[in-house]
């Protein structure tokens, strides 16, 4: 049961989108703020239980592994923190965005690979290990990355505060993955038991988070439905794509390059949408409107990725 749910992620996710269209209410309440656990919003909490269902997955000792960073494993991390946001950058200037859509693309573009790109990579038959440290890289190197490239390139449309970027980061990325390993460290067989259920429990939020923003933005999506489809498309598009020409261009192999073609391609869009939601993050704009805007990109961008990806999966799992 948890494996057809788990492998049907693509599914659930665009189920959860329509749903979140027609029924705005059965999702909002994620992310308007309106709950609180112990003073902190329940959009933060659930991106912080999605980042503890990481680390409680992963050992110190997969830590120190990386130190080693195989050619594979390297090239995939540069790739995910080069390609990705100047191609956000570049389709946000070509189409000439409202500042809004403009930073939204930029910051899911500077995030890092999401655990989604971990199960597609399992159903196109790649190489999940390779993936899982992907991922697991990607994410500890965003915390200093993505405040850093966010404020470089979305500076162009607004001032970024890339010290609150930060510490919203370290927050709810590098210290819920880190308790989550250190969990796993103290209480092995705790873990090891709940293990099972975490990309179900992961998969659950995701969908909340990404179904809470595109109810809560109903007006704004349909009224920027053209542009924000084909940047969003373009930006995983391209993603994909040059994730997989320039890792076969490194002389990796074909299981490896297509590793990191869905590795690129997929962002945690989740992760993206619940920084730019946060009142910090759109006290930056002067606009309420644009502000209001930022977190959509990468609610939409939820919806490409897993599509892409599950679409690549089934051509690749068959050849």
């Amino acid at each position: 049961m948890l494996r057809t749910i788990t492998n049907n992620f693509a599914l659930l996710t665009v189920v959860g989108v329509a749903l979140a269209w027609f029924y705005p209410s059965a999702f909002t309440w994620m992310t308007d703020g309106s709950i609180q656990v112990a003073g902190q919003p329940l959009l933060s909490v659930a991106l912080g239980l999605v980042m503890l269902a990481m680390g409680l997955t992963l050992t110190f000792e997969d830590y120190r592994s990386l130190a080693k960073l195989p050619k594979a494993l390297l090239a995939g991390v540069a790739l995910q923190f080069a390609v990705m946001p100047l191609a956000g950058f570049g389709i946000a200037q070509i189409m000439g965005l409202e500042q809004g859509l403009a930073v939204g693309l930029i910051l899911v573009a500077c995030c890092p690979g999401g655990t989604a790109s971990n199960i597609v990579t399992y159903l196109a038959r790649g190489n999940v290990a390779l993936s899982v440290a992907m991922t697991m890289a990607s994410t500890l190197a965003a915390v200093a990355l993505t405040p850093l490239l966010t404020g470089a390139l979305a500076g162009t449309y607004v001032a970024i505060d890339r010290w609150n970027l930060l510490v919203n980061m370290v927050a709810v990325v590098l210290v819920p993955v880190v308790l989550g390993t250190l969990l796993n460290r103290l209480f092995p067989r705790a873990a090891g038991a709940v293990s099972g259920f975490l990309p179900l429990v992961a998969i659950v939020l995701v969908i909340l988070i990404v179904g809470g923003i595109v109810g809560g933005a109903k007006a704004q999506i349909a009224e920027h439905a053209g542009s924000l489809l084909a940047a969003t498309f373009l930006l995983h598009a391209l993603g994909f794509g040059l994730g997989l020409l320039i890792a076969r261009l490194l002389g990796l192999g074909t299981i490896e390059a297509r590793t990191i073609s869905i590795e690129v391609g997929m962002q945690n869009s989740g992760l993206g949408s619940g920084l730019a939601k946060t009142p910090a993050f759109a006290a930056q704009f002067a606009d309420i409107a644009q502000a209001a805007l930022a977190p959509v990109p990468a609610a939409i961008s939820a919806v490409w990725h897993v599509l892409i990806g599950s679409f690549l999966a089934a051509w690749w799992r068959r050849r």
